[in-house]
């Protein structure tokens, strides 16, 4: 399924999108993929089928935020924490983002035509080597486009995301580039983590709560 389908609303969809033209609209919302097993579980159906379904009903959200003119998304899609799944799960999930990026990189002529930039972020040397590639060609592909942007985490975690700041801090004071007297700003801080996209709304897909 493309990553942002064509086809205009239903009556439905249109007439709730109205309404919620009507109030104030976030700029930014975030998506925090979950609960993909769980369905699967539910619906009696292999996990791979569930992560499945689940892109599709991302590809379905995208199109509901390009028409309500909502100019970024950030899609949680994928933790480190994810790597300590089964080999199999995991290597599902390799196969369905090598899916998904190749089709993306067949769809540059939707993506022109809605001007979608898409950033991809997160510890990308832990992925597979071709999935990187692939990574890297549709952010390469994507980058002069400004009317919406894309962003999708993959290989994150809030607290490996800090410690990488650390470090890149703990760098700059090695190279002199950083004073080791002075405190440490938090405008010097965001900006080391390179991650730091302030969002409106965020939404767990699977409507839990932790």
């Amino acid at each position: 399924m493309s990553w942002i389908r064509e086809g205009e609303l239903t009556i439905i969809e249109r007439f709730c999108a109205n309404i919620i033209k009507a109030g104030p609209m976030p700029k930014h919302v975030a998506f925090i993929m979950d609960g993909n097993r769980r369905y699967a579980q539910k619906c009696h159906v292999e996990r791979q089928q569930g992560h499945s379904q689940g892109f599709d009903k991302l590809a379905q959200t995208l199109r509901w935020c390009l028409n309500l003119g909502i100019r970024e998304v950030t899609v949680y899609a994928f933790s480190i924490e994810n790597f300590k799944r089964s080999k199999e799960e995991v290597d599902g999930l390799m196969d369905l983002a090598r899916q998904k990026f190749s089709r993306l990189l067949e769809e540059q002529e939707n993506l022109k035509k809605h001007g979608v930039c898409i950033r991809v972020l997160g510890d990308l040397p832990l992925l597979p080597l071709d999935v990187q590639e692939l990574i890297a060609q549709a952010v390469m592909a994507t980058r002069n486009y400004n009317k919406c942007f894309l962003n999708v985490c993959f290989a994150y975690t809030s607290r490996h995301e800090i410690s990488n700041a650390v470090r890149e801090m703990a760098w700059g004071v090695e190279q002199g580039l950083l004073e080791p007297r002075h405190p440490i700003h938090a405008w010097c801080f965001s900006q080391c983590c390179g991650q730091n996209i302030p969002f409106g709304t965020c939404v767990r897909l699977s409507f839990g709560s932790r």
